[in-house]
């Protein structure tokens, strides 16, 4: 089925329409009966003073890896989610900081993983949006450290071939990085282009976000971070809840994008309920915790409940809750958002 009549077929279903059986076939929901699967690491001591001990988080992370895939040994649970010939890219969160954002102890701990699991240096990519946010956040001394590659998504340049284009496109107010930045004429504007350092290089995601908010989307969760590092042209979703709603699941059901994912993880070594997405240690729980799993729309769905129960501990209203994007998601088949179908496994 053409991308215009799945986007017709979610239209139908998100403005209250019963689906028709033949729109249906072609369209299925999300399984009533399916269970996704969490794994969530609950460790002790993981960091001093928002420091990370480089050490006990990868024990913690490695316990949560062996869990979720139920492998022997932590190589075979790598090799169970990538191939040696692969080339795998490490998506952080990096424009809060290594505080904030996604914490390098747990990068470190997923490359130094890959590295023994025989992938060569060479096809291990720490990545996000811009190459600034990484170098300020440490993932390029980290990458030197290790001996793998950083990029970012904009200094890598955005492919002309693969795109996110609304069923009803709003132009966008190009910047400098976007790949139509300065062109005049129809249609400019009306498209976001994938990174040709997800498109052409990555053949395998790991999409590592922090537990931190985000007034818009609800928090700087799976898909605000991996579906808006991945293309250019954000500007337009970026500040109004609805259009993200919209824009964020369909950008990662892309392809290019949500296709190359292997595993989802939500750093949550702190819990930030406030000022997203800029850090403010002053808004933070420290959880030490790390959860693993194939399903972004339930790892997003906890993060979102986490977030509010530290709003209550602290007595902070909350903010809009942007639910429609999980809706969107679950509607696209891109994971389970109900409670009752989330199975979390605890690991000590």
């Amino acid at each position: 089925m053409s991308r215009n009549a799945k986007f017709q077929v979610l239209l139908l279903a998100l403005s209250g329409w019963l689906l028709a059986a033949g729109a249906a076939e072609v369209f299925p929901l999300h399984a009533t009966n399916a269970v996704a699967r969490v794994v969530e690491v609950d460790g002790t001591g993981l960091q001093s003073a928002y420091l990370a001990d480089d050490a006990r988080v990868a024990a913690a992370f490695n316990r949560g890896l062996l869990a979720l895939t139920r492998a022997a040994n932590i190589s075979d649970a790598w090799r169970s989610l990538v191939q040696t010939n692969d080339t795998v890219g490490i998506k952080v969160f990096s424009p809060p900081g290594q505080l904030s954002g996604t914490r390098p102890a747990v990068i470190a701990a997923i490359a130094r993983g890959l590295l023994a699991a025989g992938l060569p240096p060479g096809k291990i990519i720490i990545w996000d949006r811009h190459a600034d946010d990484l170098r300020a956040a440490g993932f390029f001394k980290l990458a030197r450290q290790l001996g793998v590659r950083v990029a970012g998504a904009t200094e890598s340049g955005y492919d002309t071939n693969a795109f996110y284009l609304p069923e009803s496109p709003i132009v966008g107010a190009l910047v400098w990085g976007d790949l139509e930045f300065g062109l005049k004429g129809d249609g400019i504007g009306k498209k976001s282009f994938v990174s040709k350092l997800v498109s052409r290089q990555l053949t395998k995601i790991i999409s590592v976000a922090p537990l931190l908010n985000e007034n818009d989307a609800g928090l700087c969760g799976q898909f605000f971070s991996l579906a808006l590092g991945s293309v250019d042209n954000t500007r337009r979703f970026e500040s109004d809840p609805d259009r993200l709603a919209m824009a964020l699941p369909e950008i990662y059901a892309l392809p290019s994008v949500g296709d190359r994912v292997v595993l989802h993880v939500t750093d949550a070594l702190l819990g930030q309920y406030q000022g997203g997405p800029a850090g403010y240690l002053q808004y933070s729980a420290v959880l030490d915790q790390i959860w693993l799993s194939h399903d972004p729309v339930a790892l997003d769905t906890l993060a979102l409940k986490q977030l509010a129960q530290e709003r209550k501990t602290f007595d902070i209203p909350p903010p809009r809750l942007n639910g429609q994007l999980y809706t969107n998601a679950v509607l696209l088949q891109l994971g389970q958002n109900e409670p009752a179908r989330i199975q979390v496994e605890k690991v000590k």
